[in-house]
């Protein structure tokens, strides 16, 4: 199975059961100064974890782009994640 294989599986098993399946965010979070990217699935969500209403409702899927850099000197090694989709 492929990368987009799986992803296209995982939204549309969820959507089945009912969630809006809504994009990845940017990488480079538009409404947060205190990070360079977007390090995380709920990362985008946070205003709707605290509270805010999403449009598209409360069941959400996505397959969110992410990039971490703890281990950036690591690049080129079998065990570091630099950029990856969370599912």
């Amino acid at each position: 199975m492929t990368s987009l294989e799986l992803r296209k599986k995982f939204l549309e098993f969820f959507a089945t059961k009912g969630h809006k399946v809504i994009p990845s965010a940017s990488l480079v979070p538009a409404n947060d100064p205190t990070v360079l990217f977007t390090t995380a699935g709920m990362h985008p969500l946070v205003p709707y974890l605290l509270g805010e209403e999403h449009h598209a409702g409360k069941r959400l899927a996505s397959a969110q782009k992410c990039i971490r850099t703890g281990d950036i000197e690591e690049v080129g090694d079998d065990t570091h994640l630099t950029f990856f989709e969370m599912l």
